[in-house]
């Protein structure tokens, strides 16, 4: 029987802290979560537990990925394709240097 579970790995991969980490600030930390906390009065520490939160999904993703758990990533979308979600059309956005 499959039981749905949270797990939590003492990683000692500072590659994939570090991506985290970034991938984190890159997703909410100069974005509008960072105007709506403004606007909104949100103080630091609940800030803190949002990003916290969101770095150490970022870095299961990742590890899922690198291991190439593409069934455990499968189980994710799956559980978590509803909807009632907010998002609705998505368009990729990417940064980074190219060469022109």
């Amino acid at each position: 029987m499959k039981v749905w579970t949270k797990v939590h790995l003492k990683d000692q991969d500072k590659n994939t802290e570090l991506i985290s980490k970034a991938l984190t600030n890159y997703l909410y930390g100069y974005g509008p979560i960072d105007s709506i906390c403004k606007k909104y009065n949100v103080d630091a520490k609940d800030r803190k537990i949002l990003d916290q939160f969101t770095a150490n999904r970022v870095a299961g993703l990742l590890m899922l990925y690198l291991a190439g758990d593409t069934r455990r990533i499968n189980d994710i979308v799956n559980r978590y394709n509803v909807d009632h979600s907010f998002v609705s059309n998505i368009l990729p956005e990417i940064e980074g240097y190219i060469n022109k």
